[in-house]
């Protein structure tokens, strides 16, 4: 029932924009194209309609084009036409019917047939957002399967309770919880002058971790710069030829733990080596031309949070992580290495209220709590401290569903990568399900389901 009404919504919404036509309606040069047989000459023209539907579509959403390195004059003649929804909207139901034509047939290769379902559903979730833009609005977990492919699971404040008690004994004195928490992280801060060779250090050991198990093109780089006044804590702009810029936000005190994690999540394995492998494997050796524009609000962004998140786990084992921040981090940022054994195990505990912050969300913007409740939430059931707590208040307001993708997007990277053999006791086979899950168009919907 609960697909019946999302996809109800939409349809009402695409119905009442301007100029919008029926699923039938096709414009004369794709119905041309329909008339072509479904070879890979007719996906790669339908893949570049997709891309310069998203250029459109981005003129309408600063937020929607994450990062784009495909042919210059198309970004061009997307930002001199200003094209309106409906029209934008109209178009892409005419490439999904065309789409809808050209399914490989079932003894096709793996990737082919991975496209031409990515293309789909990528082009659902587009059309989606266009309805959104447009004024219809969706509750969270409707918002996330039209965008994300997937839906989180519910918590109640009862499951973050159990943990919180075992916080608290982990953490005896008086006061509040939350003032205990704090006041113990906040001995773990990496100081101003120390961050960027704190930073350098964890993304050397991210590096060469990574390199040692996935083949990068040897011209990959990227920079990284410290950024204030942003809802997020740190950001990938990947610019294509290999390249990224990587922005860390220094509003907050930032943590030690910060730097592995940062440096996996937005570097190695992460963002950086998602895009590098995809422009290698998909845009340059493929020609797949739609992977050259990584449109933010779609299934891929749970993919790519998903593995980014996990692979910090991939790179760094609890064992192996705790004797680099031993040696290398803490040192960096010139703190008692001693220290990081009784950290990570609050850490440990505090990352079990992870889905607090979805609760947060999902409350928020179903319109049970206003921003001031939702930043509450965060603060008692996810030890939020109140300025983290408020600037993740404006990361749900900029992105709203988006939160599933990182906590959500792990747990199921996680049970597909396991299930296909990469447990943690068989590291190789780790690394090469990683590698292959970010090499590949692969959506939510074709992950192994993690156990709820």
């Amino acid at each position: 029932m609960r697909r019946i009404h999302v996809m109800a919504a939409c349809l009402a919404a695409m119905l009442m924009l301007p100029g919008y036509q029926p699923v039938g309606y096709m414009p004369p040069e794709l119905k041309a194209a329909m008339m072509q047989p479904a070879t890979s000459d007719a996906m790669n023209r339908a893949a570049e309609r997709y891309v310069k539907l998203v250029l459109a579509l981005g003129q309408h959403d600063a937020d929607y084009v994450d990062a784009y390195y495909g042919p210059p004059e198309w970004r061009k003649e997307a930002e001199a036409a200003t094209r309106p929804l409906g029209e934008i909207d109209r178009d892409a139901a005419a490439l999904v019917t065309l789409l809808s034509t050209m399914s490989p047939p079932s003894g096709a290769d793996e990737l082919p047939r991975l496209r031409h379902t990515y293309l789909m559903r990528q082009l659902e979730a587009f059309r989606a957002r266009v309805a959104m833009l447009s004024g219809t609005r969706l509750r969270f977990d409707e918002e996330s399967k039209a965008l994300y492919d997937a839906v989180a699971p519910t918590h109640t404040a009862a499951d973050f309770e159990r943990v919180l008690t075992a916080l608290d004994a982990r953490l005896p004195g008086p006061g509040a919880l939350i003032d205990r928490y704090d006041a113990f992280r906040n001995r773990y801060v990496i100081p101003r002058d120390r961050l960027d060779p704190t930073f350098k250090a964890a993304i050397d050991g991210c590096r060469r971790r990574t390199l040692q198990h996935v083949a990068l093109p040897p011209e990959e780089r990227f920079t990284v710069e410290y950024v204030t006044g942003k809802s997020w804590s740190g950001y990938n702009w990947y610019q294509g030829d290999y390249r990224s810029l990587i922005q860390v936000n220094t509003d907050l005190p930032i943590h030690v733990d910060r730097a592995v994690d940062l440096a996996c999540h937005e570097g190695y394995p992460g963002h950086h080596a998602y895009n590098v492998l995809l422009e290698r494997h998909l845009v340059r050796d493929r020609g797949w031309v739609e992977f050259s524009v990584y449109p933010l609000f779609s299934p891929q962004s749970l993919i790519a949070e998903g593995t980014a998140n996990f692979g910090i786990e991939v790179a760094f084992p609890r064992a192996e992580r705790l004797d680099f921040e031993r040696r290398v981090v803490f040192p960096a940022a010139g703190l008692d290495p001693d220290e990081a054994a009784r950290y990570y195990e609050v850490l440990d505990l505090v990352q079990q209220l992870s889905y607090a912050g979805n609760e947060a969300a999902r409350r928020y913007l179903d319109g049970e709590i206003d921003a001031r409740g939702a930043a509450d939430w965060l603060v008692q059931y996810g030890l939020y401290s109140r300025p983290r707590a408020e600037q993740r208040v404006r990361f749900i307001q900029q992105y709203r569903s988006y939160v599933i993708n990182y906590n959500l997007g792990k747990d199921m990277v996680a049970a597909h990568v396991e299930a296909r053999g990469g447990t943690p006791d068989n590291p190789a086979t780790r690394w090469e399900e990683f590698a292959r899950l970010i090499s590949s168009p692969r959506l939510p919907s074709g992950l192994t389901r993690p156990p709820q």
